[in-house]
């Protein structure tokens, strides 16, 4: 139990060039929702943690200089979608304070977040393993309530949010974290997705209810080539690794099955809201563009192994994790893509971005 918590404690206190976008469409703010993977401050300023270390280098040393409460060395995909408008980085919900207009946009992500709400932990006797209780349906709140402040009548709101651009996500892959690594099979996490999955469909159509029109949706990454996922459950059959990339195919293959799952979902709703327009975001395919071809975008040191750790075969060490005593980050995290263990480098999020935005990973595209 002792190490599954300092597991937890490193995912929950849970990939750069300026992007930019032909698109005629100018978006002139940015509402996002969301888990550590878009989490700007969030977390950080909820106090959850009395001294977690994303507050302090080397998270956030290779953009920023310092920690903002990121977890990663630098910029999140989030950023660069925000930079690829022209708008500046969105401010955590937390941080505003009464009087305050946000009008470009508010960050809601809060890193451990789920799709589910806590008592669905609860029901499965691991509520008291979370380390967040700002769920989606939390998160949505937040917004309902910060709305008033933003537009003053439904004609005023819908006029500011067809110029909005709403993420909702990347969410849910806690709800599978926290099982997977209590001991949970893929049977078993696999009989959940549909939970997870109408949870997060059923923000996006809150969202929309909201007044929402264009909104981003993205699906899971490739959890089995995350050094955390490598170092847990490794394998003697070489069977279990794609020889492609050496990443474990059972759980790539379950996050294919919750991404196939989100796809199907959206698609009903798309019929359901004909006037708006919903991204399916594939942050699987995007990501294993260079796990396939690391080399061809500058990771020459590798995919699978975390720059910030302590030791081991993919540098994650529990006992010595990234910004813990024992622990070093690596000399230049561009050439890296993994950060921490289950984050994300800011260069492998930059490439994500990029493929997001001017590339073949949005449906439709982000940027038509």
């Amino acid at each position: 139990m002792k190490t599954f918590f300092l597991i937890l404690s490193l995912l929950y206190i849970s990939f750069g060039e300026v992007l930019s976008t032909p698109d005629p469409q100018r978006y002139e703010s940015i509402f996002n929702f969301g888990d550590s993977l878009s989490d700007t401050g969030n977390f950080l300023l909820s106090g959850a943690l009395a001294f977690p270390v994303i507050g302090k280098l080397p998270y956030g040393e290779t953009f920023f200089q310092h920690a903002t409460g990121r977890c990663s060395d630098g910029r999140l995909i989030v950023d660069f979608i925000a930079e690829a408008f022209g708008l500046p980085y969105l401010p955590p919900y937390l941080s505003i304070t009464n009087g305050q207009y946000p009008r470009h946009g508010v960050n809601f992500a809060v890193s451990g977040a789920t799709a589910l709400d806590p008592e669905f932990f609860n029901s499965q006797r691991i509520g008291q393993l979370l380390w967040t209780n700002d769920s989606l349906s939390v998160q949505l709140g937040w917004f309902k309530k910060l709305k008033s402040s933003v537009c003053a009548s439904k004609q005023d709101c819908d006029n500011y949010f067809k110029k909005s651009l709403f993420l909702v996500g990347e969410i849910g892959g806690n709800d599978y974290n926290y099982a997977f690594f209590a001991g949970g099979s893929i049977k078993q996490l696999r009989a959940a997705v549909p939970a997870v999955v109408e949870a997060i469909t059923r923000a996006t159509s809150a969202l929309i209810e909201e007044g929402a029109v264009a909104l981003v949706v993205p699906g899971n990454f490739p959890i089995g080539c995350s050094a955390v996922y490598l170092t847990l459950f490794p394998s003697t059959r070489k069977a279990d690794y794609d020889r492609r990339n050496g990443c474990l195919k059972a759980f790539n293959a379950f996050a294919k099955y919750h991404n196939n799952q989100l796809k199907r979902s959206l698609e009903t709703l798309r019929q359901k809201y004909l006037h708006a327009k919903i991204i399916y975001a594939d942050y699987y395919g995007a990501a294993m563009q260079f796990f396939h071809a690391p080399r061809h975008y500058g990771f020459f040191n590798g995919t699978l192994k975390a720059c910030c750790g302590g030791g081991g075969p993919y540098n994650f060490n529990y006992s010595a994790r990234c910004g813990h005593t024992g622990s070093k980050a690596c000399a230049d995290p561009s050439t890296h893509v993994n950060w921490d263990g289950i984050h994300l480098t800011e260069a492998a999020y930059n490439h994500i971005s990029k493929a997001l935005i001017t590339g073949p990973f949005s449906t439709p595209p982000l940027t038509s």
